[in-house]
């Protein structure tokens, strides 16, 4: 069993599903910085310059919940491997892209094997560490490739493609990709999942799968129409779970406290930090007027800051004061980070920074401790499509919150034609700012009311020391 693999073997499997986590949370945000130089080079319009960006995000989030179900079926060793591979190849092809339409194909094909990869990570991990203080530790490193990932694509992509070219913020996943794939073979445990006899639900995989790449592409792109039309699919799709014999996604697992609000908190938060990069980028750019590269070194903060926290010492905080006061806490900090970013002038070291510190240091502390309460009370069983689960949700709440905060700074700076460009953009950046403080207020809020103080290591330690001298 997996609590029985040495320590050694266990810690090395974490870093190999950790790296290659990281790899596919990369690649959504690697490309940013380079799309000026892709559309120079391939001849982009405007508009089919987004495809490289939605094509990715449209396969990844719309596969995530199917993937998960499969590794629950198939083994998630199985489907991890699979998808790893999948993802390595379409990074070669789409770094040899000399054509527009072949890019795009292969940031799709990148989109379906990192949603193969990564919708299992998080159950693998639960699987392997069942302690629950280990397993807070292996949940904090795998909270920073997530919250710190796109911050580290940004730096990475844009020293790649000042330094390079374009082509290497695909070629960089190759050896990666490569490494992961051996090492995974040797020290990834083999599973057995419950086999296709289980049942695999094909109609409500296609309608959630539907559902989800026309919400993600709608919200992208603000085809309102299609918006509607991805509500009516998961409507159909909540029915059609609730009739299945054997459901995608079993509606059982919204019974669990835990899992409902953990992913509802997980959509309001990771609305408004993934906005925030978005709109942060927009600013060290057109307002302080940094190039792509100082503009990745910008937010190298918080990256660091987050694996202080994530690997240091959030897993301690939570055994001594419990998951939910440090994800509320850590919710705390982002919130304080983004109200001074409401006042910023155009400092990056007064008015910038202190801002990124403070919210490199709250997302270290809640999304590991947010991504424990998510798979805490989840059934074996069904770790593989909770983590899937969780995993949506991030992507929904980052496609929300970066069309959101597009969209206000947008309207605000639009509104003030009379003032100076660069002091509307940069009043229009403000406004966004207060805006994801409010998807993070919610945030806080929804998780006091809904997620259920869980107890202490300590106190868990007592009850069983009491239990034993009563026996």
């Amino acid at each position: 069993m997996a609590e029985n693999r040495p320590i050694r073997s266990r810690g090395l499997a974490l870093a190999v599903l950790c790296a290659a986590s990281l790899m596919v949370v990369l690649d959504s945000s690697i490309v940013a910085v380079a799309l000026p130089a892709i559309q120079a080079d391939l001849g982009f319009s405007p508009a089919g310059l987004a495809w490289v960006v939605t094509a990715y995000l449209v396969a990844f989030g719309g596969l995530l919940l199917i993937s998960g179900r499969l590794g629950d079926l198939l083994g998630r060793r199985r489907v991890f491997l699979a998808g790893l591979t999948l993802f390595t190849f379409a990074s070669l092809a789409a770094g040899l892209s000399e054509d527009a339409g072949v890019l795009v194909v292969s940031r799709f094909a990148q989109g379906v094997g990192g949603a193969l990869a990564s919708a299992v990570v998080l159950g693998m991990i639960v699987t392997m560490y069942p302690e629950p203080r280990p397993r807070a530790r292996a949940i904090g490193v795998y909270s920073f490739t997530q919250a710190a990932g796109a911050s580290i694509g940004l730096i990475a992509g844009g020293a790649l493609t000042q330094a390079l070219s374009w082509h290497w913020t695909f070629y960089v996943n190759l050896p990666i990709g490569v490494v992961a794939l051996v090492l995974a073979v040797r020290v990834v445990a083999p599973d057995r999942g419950t086999g296709l006899r289980a049942g695999l639900d094909v109609l409500g995989a296609v309608l959630v799968t539907a559902a989800v790449m026309l919400g993600v592409y709608a919200i992208s792109s603000a085809a309102w129409g299609a918006l509607v039309s991805a509500v009516v699919l998961l409507a159909l799709f909540v029915v059609r779970q609730a009739k299945a014999r054997t459901p995608l996604l079993p509606l059982r697992l919204f019974r669990v406290r835990a899992v409902t609000g953990a992913n509802l908190v997980m959509v309001l938060m990771v609305a408004g930090m993934m906005g925030f990069q978005f709109v942060t980028a927009l600013f060290l750019q057109q307002v302080l007027g940094l190039d792509a590269l100082h503009t990745g070194v910008a937010f190298l903060p918080v990256p660091l800051v987050i694996a202080v926290a994530s690997l240091g010492f959030a897993d301690k905080l939570a055994a001594r004061f419990g998951p939910r006061a440090v994800l509320l806490s850590g919710l705390g900090l982002v919130i304080v980070g983004l109200l001074l970013l409401t006042r910023v002038s155009g400092a990056y070291f007064t008015g910038v920074l202190p801002a990124l510190l403070l919210m490199g240091l709250g997302a270290g502390l809640a999304i590991p401790a947010l991504m424990g309460l998510a798979m805490a009370d989840v059934a074996p069983a069904d770790t593989g499509v909770a983590s899937g689960l969780i995993t949506t949700t991030q992507q929904v709440g980052a496609a929300i919150g970066t069309a959101v905060l597009a969209s206000v700074a947008a309207s605000r700076t639009a509104g003030l034609g009379s003032l100076d460009h660069r002091e509307a953009l940069a009043s229009g950046f403000r406004l966004a700012y207060g805006a994801s403080a409010g998807f993070l207020a919610a945030a806080m809020v929804l998780g006091a009311l809904v997620l259920a103080r869980r107890k202490r290591r300590e106190e868990v330690v007592e009850e069983r020391e009491v239990c034993t001298s009563q026996a």
